[in-house]
């Protein structure tokens, strides 16, 4: 039988490092759509063109976006610099903020860290929430976002920059905010 939603074990996933606002990985916020691919081609061969993306009609600003979909990454670029990245539950690689991995976890467990590390290090002491009940860390710039694994859901972060988290970052496009499949 084909499993539909396998999900990669995290001792199979490469494994990265969150520095808040500055970036994860190899990437950095404020890299060229060329300098991603450029700090991307030692770790997959798998890429797709960046495309121009409008988030309405009446914007005329729009986003780039580049998408590592078999390695579980889609990258949003603001004005030609990457300011977010949304990595897969499923493939993704794990992402480590303060020890903890934000990657395919439970929501309740991941919210409940977030909960307990906020009076420590968020500016007002608490987590923030956005539509759909999000939570969000302002000290790191992660939305949790949640993706389908069969009957189940597990964790998608969005990690963002500076400017993408204080912009709302209305220039992702609407089905980065869905549960994804």
């Amino acid at each position: 039988m084909i499993e539909l939603w396998p999900v990669v074990p995290d001792d199979e996933r490469w494994q990265w490092t969150l520095e808040p606002f500055a970036g994860v990985g190899p990437l950095r916020f404020g890299m060229s759509p060329g300098e991603t691919v450029e700090a991307m081609k030692n770790i997959t061969a798998d890429a797709e063109p960046h495309r121009h993306y409008h988030p309405a009609p009446w914007s005329v600003r729009g986003s780039e976006d580049g998408r590592y979909l078999d390695f579980g990454l889609r990258l949003y670029y603001w004005q030609e610099q990457l300011a977010a990245v949304i990595v897969d539950a499923l493939c993704g690689p794990q992402v480590y903020a303060d020890g903890a991995a934000l990657v395919a976890r439970v929501p309740s467990t991941l919210e409940r860290w977030m909960l307990d590390r906020a009076p420590a290090h968020e500016p007002d002491g608490t987590v923030t929430y956005m539509g759909g009940g999000l939570a969000c860390s302002e000290s790191l710039g992660v939305v949790i976002n949640v993706q389908r694994a069969g009957d189940h859901l597990l964790t998608r972060p969005m990690l963002l920059s500076t400017e993408a988290f204080d912009g709302g970052s209305y220039f992702l496009p609407e089905d980065t905010w869905e549960i994804q499949r």
